[in-house]
């Protein structure tokens, strides 16, 4: 069942279908990368979670979908765009949780007119913009897309508007090694058609930091 809301007034007009939502946090000590905050300390985190996010930004940039920052808190819209650049679209996060914020992400971008509506995190540095491409292309034939992480999350969910449902954000384990499975338990149950794209590792750990060594983004990264 389609739980769009009518909310078309929201942003101006556009040419194309797709949307892609980037979510990402207010750089601040002590809300970003937590678990790596306990061993390289809160201002290398902070420092680390900046370069992901403007790494990733540099992909959205070379890719041919629409994107839209969408951030949290609601009050860090200044810092952020002075940061990130004002020439992007923005939008605020709203939501008690992970998952209510990712959902009303997919409501509000749906609202807006857009039919194929693609989420992804900030940092996840080894996504191709080719593979965001092809959960773009995905949607024309499937109802939802999802790029499994390594930790039982993941990194890469989409959906076309008329398969969209709010239950698939419902009561789900955030933050555990079970999200992914049980995301996809919710949309088998709703009979809904998947897309799985390769799995990839966020970066969370020191030993997922350790993973990108050799590879070209690393040292980019890693100048912390």
């Amino acid at each position: 069942m389609n739980q769009v809301r009518n909310r078309r007034s929201i942003g101006s007009p556009k040419l194309d279908d797709r949307c892609l939502l980037f979510f990402v946090k207010n750089p601040e000590r002590g809300k970003v990368k937590s678990r790596l905050a306990v061993t390289i300390g809160e201002d290398s985190a902070v420092r680390l979670y900046k370069n992901l996010v403007t790494q990733m930004l540099s992909t959205l940039k070379r890719g041919s979908f629409p994107f839209c920052i969408c951030f949290t808190p609601r009050n860090a819209e200044k810092s952020i765009k002075n940061w990130l650049g004002r020439e992007h679209r923005y939008m605020p996060q709203h939501g008690r949780d992970l998952g209510e914020r990712m959902k009303n992400g997919f409501l509000d971008g749906f609202a807006k007119g857009y039919k194929r509506v693609v989420l992804i995190g900030s940092d996840i540095p080894d996504l191709p913009k080719n593979s965001i491409e092809e959960a773009f292309q995905s949607l024309e034939e499937t109802d939802a897309v999802i790029g499994p992480a390594f930790d039982g999350g993941y990194y890469l969910i989409g959906f076309r508007q008329s398969a969209f449902s709010s239950q698939v954000f419902e009561e789900i384990n955030w933050g555990t090694a079970t999200v992914f499975d049980e995301t996809m338990k919710k949309l088998k149950r709703l009979r809904r058609s998947v897309h799985t794209l390769p799995r990839l590792r966020d970066i969370d750990t020191v030993e997922d930091l350790n993973h990108l060594k050799g590879k070209p983004s690393f040292p980019h990264l890693y100048t912390f």
